[in-house]
């Protein structure tokens, strides 16, 4: 609930002050140009990034590589390109960011981290490969995972096998 207050509420009444003051020093219509030049170069930035992340995610998937880490990268230029469309400096500054090659690239690995930890609640699944592997259901390995409240023997579908 807080986290949405923040969202909706905080960060663009902080935006709404920063461009306030920032009138101030350069004058209105010249705030009104930068917001309008951030978010034409950002859009255009985020277009030319995002068909990179694509090509590269094309790539990688014809070698037969994960692309976990080009998802998170796609992701990343879509959420900034949405910020530097979005009038403010915070956001701006936060969209390019995530756009740039050289901050994105880095962080893209540490943000997947965060999401795997995230969704297996806070246990690390990995592998040295770099994949990773996680069961779901607690059923031993080769048999159908057991379904809450089942305490009978594992029950098998027309499509569990034992080798699935």
């Amino acid at each position: 609930m807080w986290k949405l207050f923040l969202l909706f509420t905080i960060i663009p009444a902080v935006e709404m002050i920063l461009l306030l003051k920032l009138a101030e020093v350069m004058g209105a219509w010249e705030t009104v140009g930068l917001i309008l030049v951030t978010g034409l170069v950002g859009a255009t930035f985020a277009k030319r990034e995002g068909l990179s992340v694509l090509r590269a995610l094309a790539a990688e998937a014809s070698q037969g590589l994960p692309p976990a880490d080009r998802l998170v990268e796609g992701l990343m230029v879509l959420i900034g390109g949405v910020l530097l469309i979005t009038p403010g400096v915070l956001t701006d500054l936060t969209g390019f960011f995530l756009i740039f090659p050289l901050t994105r690239r880095p962080l893209a690995p540490i943000i997947k981290r965060l999401v795997v930890s995230r969704l297996l609640g806070g246990v690390s699944a990995g592998s040295p490969g770099g994949g990773f592997f996680f069961r779901v259901g607690g059923g031993a390995p080769g048999q159908p995972p057991r379904r809450p409240n089942d305490d009978g023997p594992p029950r098998v579908g027309p499509f569990d096998h034992p080798t699935a």
